[in-house]
């Protein structure tokens, strides 16, 4: 049963555990099989953030989870994730990892590892260097190797025999096994023989039967694997970390004209925050008052300030760069956009990807069978010798027994998954991108096809004034200026581009005013919300002031200008009041209208003086992104419901082919586009910003919710791009795809090292101490090779 079927049952809930003491794959298999032995439970665990996600369905109480992992052998209590206030009143300091398993964190394990190099590197130079031999040096290697096998190496033990007790075998289990066979073989040895060493450097065959140094010389390695293991994942989980400490810490709240400092994590709905040039936005809201431009690249990505003003949405975490801004909260705490970015993102990295799942399979089982195959490899090697085992073929015998044991540790395999998939997610959060889980990442490769909502994806939604055309006896800057006299008075989006155009004195400009669905208006200032009389000109003037205004919805716009009756709108708005129109005026309007741009009329007096075309501006990144999205294999459809010239028009602008357009398609028909496509067998992206996008975004195999729109399509999608660049959705679906190649390479090294490394070690081919550098060396290398996810994009 899948966590998606029981998150649809009735009461199903979804609890996080910190699970303390889990070091490598068989762990957390051996957690996700007890804790789905509970009825309806389906559990994700976590080896690097130490957590698990649990999908509860009702009945199941929150102790019976923590009980159930208490039984295993590990730690559990519920995890909260803490809101941006939280951390950042924290000062950086304490995460939820900050608990983790006895000697599981770097500052943990680095004192063990400091005492362990110093007492190996003695160890090691008395029982290899011939120089540094003396009387009895046996018993003094013994001594200094004695507290690195147990004080140094205890957090292995102490793992093995809290496994032991539940009849359960890890990669502990084999670090253990391994280090104490070493010493105690080397002590027996010491103890039936006191004169092996009494003499320094006699002909090396007393020493030989001696394994101090490679005891104490694997556990440090290992140990420093450990250390820089969890100095990697320390820094893979930064990202998340970094994203909640975006918060502001304080807010400045402005009561009865009074203002005074909170902290953020006290802020209500409806409180009304001063926010001054230079200071952090605390928490998400609507400007009542003031004008200003907002950097929202470390939520958003987006490097472009955001021009806002009074009632303009503002997310927590931005940074206002100028003016003085009051702002009323309408989301607080948990509910901000900044802690439902991190909510996202830890559910991605708790989560596991489909490939994951075959590393589960295989430690499950795999302890197990090494142990066996040292077993066997010792019986091996002694049936080989014959009947009489001499003392050389003994010790042969045991080196390659505890090789097997050591070499085969599989930690690579464990942290190959999940610590790929912390850092990718995590580089996404600080890039904008949201990824919100593992199997999307399997999505974004497998995908064909991308479906491209026209109106704020690939266009900004603004129009702007393309063009004016003048007929014979008129000119085309007093055509526009009269114009945006009259369109000045109304709140109409085409009105208020035809009057920021006449603002900006050119007939061919691209200055846009804010486009919107009519019934609901702009909330971008401009020069139809001021008094016509106070209307400014590029040259410091006024536009000329209306009388007698008068408009019709659908229809257009008419008034008196400089004792000229100006008339603007559609054909028959025109003709209503008695205006004639000749035959070669419609046909410009017409081939005006077949390019795809939206065409008014402008009359003076009784005559058709001119046209003035407008366009809704494609975004300046779209282009470009297309061309990723091309470059990496998909096939580029625009979606809309505009008409097809429209349409056509602005595929051919960014590079779509006119034969990829969908147009005049609703939001039901949005829906039955994409599942023509899949009917075809096509694998399906989708992005959109709108309402009328989620239902596409549910269907398609991979949504793309543009961060910018509605909460509803944010919901409906797999991928999250907090701006509006459609450049973000090549960048989300490259680092998706980077991320899952990322993790693949690292299973293959996982399991390449361990299918080579253990008939090697059984052939009597690695000596132990090599066998332990190089266990704890390809640990690092995944690790690292995970890390390098995070330069991505810079």
């Amino acid at each position: 049963m899948s966590n998606e079927h029981l998150l649809h049952q009735t009461g199903s809930r979804v609890v996080e555990l910190d699970i303390e003491g889990m070091t490598c794959a068989s762990c957390v298999n051996r957690v996700e099989k007890k804790l789905g032995k509970l009825d309806g439970v389906v559990a994700s665990v976590n080896l690097p953030l130490e957590s698990a996600h649990v999908t509860v369905p009702a009945g199941i109480t929150d102790q019976q989870l923590v009980d159930t992992v208490n039984a295993t052998g590990y730690k559990a209590r519920l995890r909260r994730l803490p809101v941006p206030s939280e951390i950042s009143a924290d000062h950086g300091h304490g995460t939820h990892q900050d608990h983790l398993q006895l000697g599981g964190t770097a500052s943990q394990l680095k004192p063990r590892l400091i005492v362990a190099a110093i007492l190996t590197a003695a160890v090691f130079l008395i029982s290899m260097v011939p120089a540094f031999q003396f009387p009895h040096w046996g018993w003094v290697a013994g001594a200094l190797a004695l507290p690195v096998v147990s004080w140094a190496a205890w957090p292995f033990h102490r793992a093995a025999a809290v496994n032991a007790r539940h009849l359960a075998s890890t990669m502990d289990t084999l670090v253990s096994i391994g280090v104490l066979a070493a010493f105690l073989f080397s002590a027996a040895q010491l103890v039936l023989d006191p004169r092996m060493t009494e003499h320094p450097a006699m002909d090396g065959m007393e020493s030989g039967g001696l394994y101090f140094e490679v005891a104490a010389v694997v556990t440090t390695f290992l140990l420093l694997g450990r250390f820089l293991e969890a100095n990697a994942k320390q820094k893979a989980g930064d990202a998340l970390k970094a994203l909640l400490n975006l918060g502001a810490k304080d807010a400045t709240i402005l009561h009865n004209g009074v203002e005074h400092k909170v902290p953020a994590g006290q802020l209500r709905v409806g409180d009304v925050i001063v926010v001054r040039p230079g200071e952090k936005i605390a928490t998400d809201g609507v400007v009542v008052e003031g004008n200003s431009a907002v950097d929202a690249s470390l939520v958003t990505g987006e490097s472009v300030p955001v021009e806002v003003g009074p009632d303009s949405m503002v997310t927590g975490a931005t940074i206002n760069t100028s003016g003085r801004l009051l702002v009323r909260a309408s989301r607080v705490g948990s509910e901000t956009t900044l802690a439902q970015m991190a909510r996202l993102v830890s559910q991605a990295q708790t989560g596991k990807a489909p490939i994951a799942r075959l590393a589960d399979r295989i430690s499950a089982v795999f302890v197990p069978v090494v142990l066996v195959i040292a077993v066997l490899t010792f019986a091996v090697w002694l049936l080989v010798a014959g009947p009489v085992v001499s003392e050389v073929e003994l010790r042969a015998a045991f080196t390659a027994a505890v090789t097997v044991l050591v070499i085969a540790c599989p930690c690579a395999l464990g942290l190959a998954t999940p610590v790929g998939l912390l850092t990718g997610t995590g580089r996404g959060a600080q890039l904008g991108i949201l990824i919100k889980g593992p199997q999307v990442l399997e999505d974004t490769r497998i995908v064909d096809t991308i479906l491209l909502d026209k109106t704020g994806t690939v266009t900004t939604g603004k129009l702007a004034v393309e063009n004016t055309h003048a007929f014979d006896g008129f000119d085309t800057t007093e055509i526009l200026r009269l114009a945006g006299a009259v369109e000045a008075a109304s709140e109409h989006p085409i009105a208020r581009a035809i009057a920021a155009a006449a603002l900006a004195g050119d007939t061919r400009v691209t200055h846009s005013a804010e486009s919107v669905h009519a019934g609901h208006p702009s909330s971008v200032e401009s020069a139809s919300s001021l008094p016509s009389h106070q209307s400014q000109d590029d040259d410091g003037g006024r536009l000329p002031g209306v009388e007698h205004f008068r408009s019709a919805p659908g229809g257009g716009v008419a008034g008196t200008v400089q004792g000229q009756v100006v008339v603007a709108g559609r054909s028959g708005w025109l003709e209503e009041k008695g205006i004639r129109i000749s035959p070669e005026q419609c046909g410009v309007l017409a081939a005006a209208e077949a390019a795809g741009a939206t065409a008014i009329w402008v009359a003076v007096g009784s005559t058709a003086a001119g046209i003035i075309t407008l366009r809704d501006t494609i975004k300046p990144g779209s282009a470009a992104a297309v061309s990723r999205l091309k470059a990496l294999g998909l096939r580029p459809i625009l979606l809309t419901g505009d008409n097809a010239a429209v349409a056509v028009q602005v595929a051919s602008s960014v590079g779509i082919s006119p034969g990829d357009v969908y147009a005049g398609v609703l939001p039901a028909g949005k829906v039955e586009a994409v599942r023509k496509l899949q009917a075809d067998g096509a694998i399906v992206a989708m992005a959109g910003d709108g309402v009328n996008d989620a239902a596409a975004l549910a269907q398609a195999d991979l949504g793309i919710a543009m961060g910018s729109g509605t909460d509803v399509a944010i919901e409906a999608a797999d991928l999250t791009v907090m701006g509006n660049d459609l450049g973000q959705v090549a960048q989300a679906i490259e680092l998706s795809r980077r991320t899952l190649a990322t993790i693949k390479t690292n299973l293959f090294w996982a399991f390449f090292y361990n299918a080579v490394g253990i008939p090697v070690a059984a052939l009597g081919l690695l000596n132990p101490m090599v066998a332990g550098a190089a266990m704890a060396a390809s640990s690092v290398l995944v690790v690292a090779n995970s890390l390098r996810l995070r330069s991505f994009g810079k």
